[in-house]
């Protein structure tokens, strides 16, 4: 004789497994630590400080 199951429960657990399932490939694909996220914003801004540093004024006349 088979196991008689219900089926509102089996959904639900199978919905769950699924999300459970999605939430550790999105930790994988996006999560990152703080450190590494602090470093990102350290060479971001460092790249935009040495751009700066390089970036000729402009005249305040213009030119006709």
């Amino acid at each position: 004789m088979t196991k008689v199951i219900n089926l509102k429960q089996a959904r639900k657990r199978k919905q769950r497994t699924d999300k459970a399932a999605q939430a550790t490939e999105n930790r994988a694909r996006f999560g990152r630590t703080l450190a590494q996220k602090q470093l990102d914003e350290t060479r971001r801004q460092q790249s935009q400080d040495a751009l700066d540093a390089h970036r000729r004024e402009q005249s305040e006349t213009p030119k006709s």
